[in-house]
C-alpha cells in the first residue's frame, strides 16, 4: 500500500485515477484515512459490505459509524480501535475478532489490517482493508461442531467398548432360558408381555436362577433392541464408588479421579439399564436413584451440569424387598416406583422335569468353552440329576456340569459321586432369635467358606456353592467384616 500517496489533508479528489481504478476492482474494502482519523477514500466494496455510501462517510470518523461497539454490544472506545493507534504510532495491526456494524444496525466478523502509510520518512495516514469473514466463521462453527460431536461419539463409543469388553470378560456363556414346564411357560409369557412397553421391571428370585438372563430377554424383545443394554451388580461396590458407577464423574472430583468418566446411567442412554442385587443400594444411593427414575436426569459427581436421559429400567433382587421395606433398609416410595410389573424366576427344585433340556443346552455350550465332544448323560447320572436339591439353581447345575466334562475321559456323563458328594445345604438350626439377620448371614457365609476351604471362586468355590457371582461374594463379606483366620 506504500504506492498510494495520501497526503495530508488528502481528500478523495486527490488519489490519481489510476491508483482508484486498481483500489475500485479489489474485492476487500479499503479505507484511507488521514492523520485525524477521518475518511479519505472509500472503495465500492466497502460500500456494498456495510452499507455506508462514500459520500455518507468522506470526512467523518468511520469507526464512530460502524466500529463503535463490540461484538456482544458494549461500547468500543476509538482510543482502543486499532486503526486510530496506527495513526498514534505508526505500527502495523492485523485483526480477525472484531465486527462491523452495517448501515441498518446489523453486524458481521471481520478479518482487517491496519498499515501506516509514509511518505519520505513521515506518516501521511493510514489504509485499512478489510473482508467480510461470515463464511469462514460459519465454517469454523460448523466445524467444531462436527468435531465436538465426532469427539463425544468417539467417548461414547470408547465408553461403550470398555463396558462391553468387560461384560464379555464377565459372562461364562448365555444358558438361554431351556425348559417347558409350567413355571418356566408362565415366566416366558409374562417376559413377552412386559418386554415391548416401557414399564419398569423388576425380577425376584434366588441366586442361580438366571435373572440377568430374563433381563437380558426383556431386552432383546423390547424397542430399544437395538440400544444398548448397561448391566451395574449393586453388591459389587462400596457406597462411596456406587454413585461414581452410575453417574460417572469429573476429573478431579475426588482422589483418584484423574479423567472424566461416563456413568451407566448415560451409557445406558435410549436403552436399558438392568440393576442387580438392587436391595444391596444403601439409602443414600436409593434416594438418587428415585430422583434419577421420576426426572430422568442427573449430574455427573463433581459437575452441577444437568444430563437427561431417557432410559428403561430393570432391576432384580434375591431379597424379599417389601421385608426389607418393613425393616427400613429400603425405601416405600422407591419400591412402589420399581414394583410396577413383578417378575419371580423359579428355583430349579420347582422345575426339575426342565433339567433334560437345561443339561442339554449347557453341554452344547460348554463342549465349546471346553473344547470337548460329549454327548449325552446316561440314564442313572440324569437320575441322580433330578434328585439333587439345587440349593444354587441353575449357576449350580452348571458348574457341576462344567466340572463333570472336565474330569471325563468318555462322551457320556455318569455323574456318579453327585448323589454322595457334600452339598450345600439350608441349615434347619433355628437361629438364635436374638439374632439380627446380618448375623445369621455372616454365620452361614462363614460355614460355606469353610467347607471350601476358603476358596471362593471356581466350580467348587464357596460363590458357586451360594450361587452368587465370587464379586458379590467379595462384597458381602467386606460388609459383614469377614476376613480369613491368620
Amino acid at each position: 500500500m506504500a504506492a498510494i500517496n495520501l497526503k495530508h489533508k488528502t481528500t478523495h479528489a486527490d488519489f490519481l485515477p489510476e491508483n482508484q481504478l486498481i483500489l475500485n476492482a479489489v474485492s476487500e474494502g479499503i479505507y484511507g484515512f488521514d492523520l485525524d482519523g477521518n475518511a479519505v477514500f472509500i472503495n465500492p466494496a466497502a460500500e456494498k459490505m456495510t452499507g455506508w455510501q462514500t459520500q455518507e462517510l468522506l470526512g467523518k470518523n468511520i469507526h464512530d459509524c460502524h466500529h463503535h461497539s463490540h461484538n456482544d454490544g458494549s461500547h468500543y472506545p476509538k482510543d482502543d480501535c486499532p486503526i486510530y493507534n496506527t495513526l498514534k504510532d505508526g505500527a502495523a495491526r492485523e485483526i480477525s475478532h472484531e465486527v462491523f456494524w452495517r448501515k441498518d444496525g446489523s453486524s458481521f466478523p471481520v478479518h482487517y489490517t491496519s498499515t501506516p502509510v509514509y511518505k519520505d520518512g513521515v506518516l501521511m495516514g493510514v489504509v485499512a482493508i478489510f473482508r467480510d469473514i461470515s463464511i469462514q466463521k460459519q465454517t469454523e462453527q460448523s466445524l467444531r461442531q462436527a468435531l465436538e460431536q465426532v469427539q463425544a461419539l468417539s467417548e461414547k463409543l470408547s465408553f461403550e467398548n470398555q463396558y462391553l469388553q468387560l461384560e464379555l470378560a464377565d459372562r461364562t456363556g448365555d444358558v438361554g432360558i431351556s425348559g417347558s414346564s409350567q413355571p418356566i411357560n408362565q415366566l416366558i409369557q409374562q417376559i413377552k408381555l412386559v418386554a415391548n412397553t416401557e414399564s419398569t421391571v423388576l425380577i425376584s428370585g434366588e441366586n442361580g436362577t438366571g435373572k440377568e438372563l430374563v433381563a437380558r430377554n426383556l431386552h432383546r424383545l423390547s424397542n430399544r433392541a437395538n440400544k444398548p443394554l448397561v448391566s451395574v451388580n449393586c453388591a459389587a461396590f462400596s457406597t462411596a464408588l456406587l454413585e461414581s458407577e452410575l453417574f460417572g464423574h469429573e476429573k478431579g472430583a475426588y482422589t483418584g479421579a484423574t479423567s472424566r468418566r461416563k456413568g451407566r446411567f448415560e451409557l445406558a442412554n435410549n436403552g436399558t439399564l438392568f440393576l442387580d442385587e438392587v436391595a444391596e443400594l444403601s439409602l443414600e444411593a436409593q434416594s438418587k436413584l428415585l430422583r434419577v427414575i421420576q426426572e430422568q436426569e442427573f449430574e455427573r459427581v463433581g459437575s452441577s451440569q444437568t444430563i437427561k436421559v431417557d432410559i428403561r429400567l430393570i432391576t432384580a433382587t434375591h431379597h424379599d424387598l417389601l421385608k426389607r421395606v418393613e425393616q427400613g433398609l429400603f425405601r416405600m416410595d422407591l419400591y412402589y416406583r420399581l414394583n410396577v410389573f413383578p417378575i419371580v424366576v423359579p428355583p430349579l427344585r420347582n422345575r426339575l422335569s426342565d433339567i433334560p433340556e437345561l443339561v442339554s443346552h449347557l453341554m452344547q455350550e460348554l463342549n465349546k468353552k471346553l473344547g470337548k465332544k460329549i454327548s449325552k448323560v446316561s440314564q442313572r447320572g440324569m437320575q441322580n440329576l433330578a434328585k439333587h436339591t439345587w440349593p444354587g439353581n441353575v449357576r449350580e447345575l452348571q458348574n457341576v456340569l462344567e466340572r463333570e466334562m472336565i474330569l471325563s475321559t468318555g462322551a457320556v456323563l455318569e455323574f456318579g459321586q453327585l448323589a454322595t458328594e457334600p452339598q450345600a445345604k439350608i441349615s434347619t438350626t433355628t437361629p438364635n432369635a436374638k439374632q439380627t439377620l446380618a448375623e445369621i448371614e455372616k454365620a452361614h457365609i462363614l460355614r460355606i467358606l469353610k467347607q471350601s476351604q476358603w476358596r471362593i471362586s471356581g466350580p467348587s468355590g464357596a460363590a458357586a456353592i451360594l450361587g452368587m457371582p465370587p464379586s458379590t461374594l467379595r462384597s458381602r463379606m467386606s460388609k459383614l467384616a469377614i476376613s480369613r483366620p491368620v
